[in-house]
Parts: structure tokens; sequence; C-alpha cells
């Protein structure tokens, strides 16, 4: 059976567009056909389609589908235009910047009954989709807590957002994601250290609905990049290396140790460490044929996130802020309270 050509614009040929735009040229079932972006083809992305400068000029192309990659502020005017002419779009992450941008723009989804996703890659990292799926089989037994680092130098491309909408949103959606919960309430500090108006340092202490701990370590000013989860759990530790795409587990054994010493440090009895062998699709390609085959099929893969799930991840980020700002734990909006869920 043929699959048939979805035609797909791209709006915005910055440092995320160019990489959408290198997917979409070689995705079985779709055809990019034209891009947006008032600043031109800088990274010389587009490679021949049409680059126009306005939304009215890209609809005209007759898109089934669009790719929102623009700077985060565009996506509520721009995103509200393609749900109003009916246009599926997957979003960049964050959905908005700020909860009020990140409501309306779900809500003109929801209104219009058009699909719509938001682009959180590490959905699609093999690390965590195999994580998640131990975690769902119940190898861990009841889990603890989850702990991210997200660490790295200052990237170039971010400019409207600090390190919170940009990185952290990544590790409050992994984290909400693989334990299939919400946050409740977080606490949070933030730092300003390298001279910039956004903060670009956070460390977050979270409270999901399940009971679950969260721990979040996320930057801009370590020299190394670092992308792990650990998962504590009653059967042992699980460690997801997203860069790498390896994924560890070092499991409670129930082998007695001997040296009394070496026994009364370690706590809990050591077993065996596997690294395990998954099978690795690049991300990028991965979300793309998750959100091609959700337009063609009208349902909704639970890899693709929804954009309650990218509201639920502004409210949160958004709360970290105001945690920062005020030294006390701070209550996450529910989506129910809302009446979004």
């Amino acid at each position: 059976m043929n699959t048939p050509t979805l035609k797909v614009g791209l709006i915005g040929l910055g440092r995320m567009g160019r990489h959408h735009a290198r997917v979409l040229r070689t995705l079985n079932g779709t055809e990019l056909v034209g891009a947006l972006d008032p600043h031109g083809d800088r990274y010389r992305a587009a490679d021949g389609i049409p680059v126009v400068t306005d939304l009215d000029a890209l609809l005209k192309l007759g898109l089934d589908y669009a790719v929102l990659a623009c700077p985060t502020l565009l996506h509520e005017p721009l995103g509200t235009a393609l749900a109003a002419a009916g246009v599926p779009t997957l979003i960049e992450k964050p959905l908005a910047g700020d909860p009020d941008s990140a409501r309306r723009l779900a809500q003109a989804f929801h209104t219009a009954a058009v699909p719509a996703a938001v682009g959180y890659i590490e959905r699609f990292n093999p690390a965590l989709i195999a994580l998640r799926q131990r975690l769902e089989a119940g190898q861990l037994g009841d889990v603890f807590s989850v702990a991210t680092r997200c660490t790295g130098p200052y990237p170039v491309r971010i400019t409207d957002v600090g390190v919170i909408h940009d990185l952290a949103t990544h590790d409050l959606d992994l984290t909400a994601w693989i334990t299939n919960t919400r946050y409740t309430s977080i606490a949070a500090r933030t730092a300003h250290r390298s001279g910039r108006p956004h903060e670009d340092l956070l460390a977050a202490l979270g409270q999901p609905t399940n009971g679950t701990i969260t721990h979040h370590q996320v930057n801009w000013v370590s020299p190394p990049k670092e992308r792990t989860t650990v998962v504590t759990g009653d059967h042992g530790i699980p460690v997801a290396d997203t860069l790498t795409a390896d994924l560890s587990y070092w499991a409670n054994g129930s082998t007695r140790t001997q040296w009394e010493a070496l026994a009364a440090f370690r706590g809990v009895t050591e077993g065996d460490v596997t690294r395990y062998a998954i099978p690795k699709q690049e991300p990028p390609v991965a979300e793309h044929e998750a959100f091609r085959d959700m337009v063609l099929s009208h349902s909704h893969s639970h890899r693709n996130a929804t954009l309650h799930d990218g509201l639920h991840a502004v409210l949160a980020a958004h709360a970290s802020l105001q945690a920062s700002r005020s030294g006390a734990t701070t209550a996450v909006p529910s989506l129910i309270d809302l009446g979004a869920a």
C-alpha cells in the first residue's frame, strides 16, 4: 500500500529549523514544499525549496502540516494562525514562553480540532524509550526518585528565554513522561552567572502526583555537556545517558558482603550491572515519523507530546521561576483545574 505524500511547510530556518529541514527532505511520505523565514536561508538549509517571508505565502503552497521552529515568542501568533487555517503543526518546545500564551495556543488547536504536538525530542531517545518500557513492566518495583542532569556551555542560538524554558522543560517533560505522572509542586534556586538577562543555572526539587521525588540540575555554565537520567527504585537504579543513547542498570542483589566495613558503607546489597543493547534510531527521524503517522491516522502516539503535555511543562517551568524568586515551594496548577485535562 502506497503512503500518500504529505506537503510540509517549515517555519524557521535557524539552528533548529535546519535540522528539521534535513530530516524532512529524506522522510518517506513527506515533501518539504516551502519554508518561512524573514531572515532568509542563512544556513543554506532550504536546498532549492521556496523561502517566503510571510505565513500567507507559505499557506498558499497547500500544506498538509507544518513544523514551527521559530523563536519561542512567535509560537502563539503563528501557531494560532496555523490552527485557524486547519494545518496540523509540530511545535518546537517549549509550547510558549509563558503559561497564558501556552493556554491560548493549546485552546486554539483544541477549538479548531486540528492535530498538534510539541517537539520534546527526548521522548524519542532510545535510552529513555527503553527506560520507560522497563518502568512500565515493573522492573524497578516502586519508584522512589528521578534525578536528571542537563548541563553544558551556553548555546548561542538561545536569546529569548533562560535555561529553564530551553533546557529544563526537557527534563520536566521527560520525567513526567517516563513516570506517567504530573508535577504538583516544585522548589527551585536559580543563578545568573554569564551576564545575560535570563537565568543560566537551575537546581529544582519536584513533587509529582505519585509521590516520587524528582531533582533536576540544569545549567549553561559547565564546560562538558551532560544529559543523564537516573531512576532509583525498589529493585535497583537504571541510568540513561541520552547523549550516547545508552541505558545501564545497577540491580540490588542478594549476595551478602563478607567485608564488614564495606558492607556498612554500601548500604543495600550490590547486584549485577548490565548495559543493555537497544535499537538506536536517530531521535529527530523518529519524532518526524511519529508526527507524520499521527497526521495520516488522526491518532496520537504516546511518544508525541500533546499540547496539554506542553502546557504542563510550561506551567512547571513557570512554577520553578516563581519558586526561585520567592524561596518557597510553589504549586504547579492542575490541568483539570484549568479545564484543560
